[in-house]
């Protein structure tokens, strides 16, 4: 039985390489190992290497990516293995405009916080830096701000301008009272300090000092008035001021019969409750004659007991002419042609007023008199006529120009009939004066 040799290599023919395996196919676990040669008191193989747990999906990003970041060498500072871009190095910094809306919050400069704010949070969003929370509160401090400053700057004016009028004030010196203490016959004088001006004239008083009339002094209180319809809510400090100047007029009237025996420099002044003093009940004006500049001795008020009986008839007679004539239309009036009419039928009406009076026969005027007062009627007849010209006529204003100048002819005549009479020719006012 013959055995047949096992097969010998051709030595001639040449051996084929074997391809490289290929490193990036995944391996072949299911192929049968190759045939390991039998090695004579050796250790058997050891078993193959564990599978990944989680197979291919826990394959590391370097080697997925094809990076070797064993094979690397040292890298310099703020550079990561694996990664082609240098890392920052320390924490982000924080915002600039965020730090600024905060302390410009803080300190009430409400709209550049707000602007601030917002600037830092639109650089936050794009620059990842720190100060989010700084940026948010610069913001919203500056919006609460922004929304009041209007209102507080609105409550500010309105207390400066028109609180105090008739207010109380913390401590008043010495010998000084409120306006609202005041009577009719009272004068007074304005201490330093006392009152305060705002830029359009309008004063606000705080206190006052009660002074005797026969001494030096600026204002003398005429009296008081109350207001229409005060139990209602505060009307407005525009119509309060105009009720004012309507009441007082003729209280003061009243109390200087005689205006030309007004001294030199003492004007109307009429001082009227604010929304807080009506809200202490304050319902009433105080209407003065004022001199703020200079002080005077004596009394403007008028004691028609003292007074003859021609002095009476003559006051009473030319004190409604005065009354319209002191009261002209308005500049700046949207009608201003209507209103000058108006005004100019009522001056015609108190100029005939005035003229029927004075040539009454129960006026019994002196002899000496009579012949000026005669003057003065047909002076104040043909100023009425001129009146109604300018009420009905194509040019109002112009009318009342005319009508004007001849009223101021007729001042002549009436310094005549006022010094035959023994009243005041305005010659003695500036003597009262200190």
């Amino acid at each position: 039985m013959s055995t047949d040799p096992a097969p010998v290599p051709d030595a001639a023919q040449p051996s084929v390489p074997a391809a490289p395996a290929d490193p990036w196919a995944a391996p072949d676990f299911t192929a049968a190992p190759p045939p390991t040669a039998a090695v004579p008191s050796a250790a058997p193989p050891p078993p193959p290497h564990p599978l990944p747990a989680g197979g291919w999906a826990s394959v590391t990003p370097s080697a997925q990516a094809g990076f070797q970041p064993n094979l690397q060498p040292a890298l310099p500072p703020g550079f990561q293995a694996g990664h082609p871009y240098p890392l920052p190095v320390g924490p982000a910094p924080t915002n600039g405009f965020a730090v600024a809306a905060l302390v410009t919050g803080l300190i009430l400069m409400a709209p550049l916080a707000l602007v601030f704010g917002i600037v830092a949070l639109v650089q936050i969003n794009r620059t990842r830096d720190r100060g989010f929370g700084m940026a948010v509160t610069g913001v919203v401090l500056g919006a609460i701000g922004t929304l009041l400053l209007p209102l507080l700057l609105v409550v500010g004016v309105f207390t400066a301008a028109h609180d105090g009028r008739f207010a109380q004030v913390p401590k008043a010196p010495a010998g000084s009272v409120r306006w609202s203490a005041l009577k009719a016959g009272d004068c007074y004088s304005s201490p330093a300090g006392g009152s305060v001006t705002d830029g359009s004239g309008d004063e606000t008083v705080y206190w006052v000092r009660r002074v005797a009339c026969a001494d030096a002094h600026h204002g003398e209180v005429a009296g008081t008035a109350k207001i229409p319809a005060g139990n209602g809510p505060y009307p407005g400090e525009s119509e309060v001021r105009e009720s004012a100047a309507r009441l007082c007029r003729k209280v003061l009237d009243d109390y200087a019969l005689d205006q030309w025996a007004v001294p030199d420099g003492m004007d109307d002044v009429y001082l009227y409750p604010t929304a807080s003093n009506w809200a202490a009940g304050e319902r009433y004006v105080t209407c003065a004659f004022e001199d703020r500049e200079d002080a005077h001795r004596g009394t403007v008020h008028t004691d028609r007991n003292s007074l003859t009986a021609p002095q009476l008839v003559y006051l009473d007679a030319v004190r409604a002419f005065d009354d319209v004539y002191l009261d002209p239309p308005k500049k700046g009036a949207s009608d201003a042609g209507a209103d000058d009419r108006d005004w100019a039928r009522r001056m015609a009406a108190a100029s005939r007023a005035e003229a029927a009076a004075l040539g009454a026969p129960t006026a019994n005027w002196p002899a000496d008199v009579q012949p000026k007062i005669a003057k003065l009627v047909e002076a104040q007849s043909q100023a009425a006529a001129a009146w109604d010209a300018a009420a009905s006529g194509d040019d109002p204003a112009g009318g009342i120009r005319r009508a004007r100048a001849l009223v101021a002819k007729t001042a002549p005549v009436t310094v005549d009939v006022r010094r035959a009479l023994g009243l005041s020719t305005g010659e003695q006012a500036p003597d009262l004066r200190v």
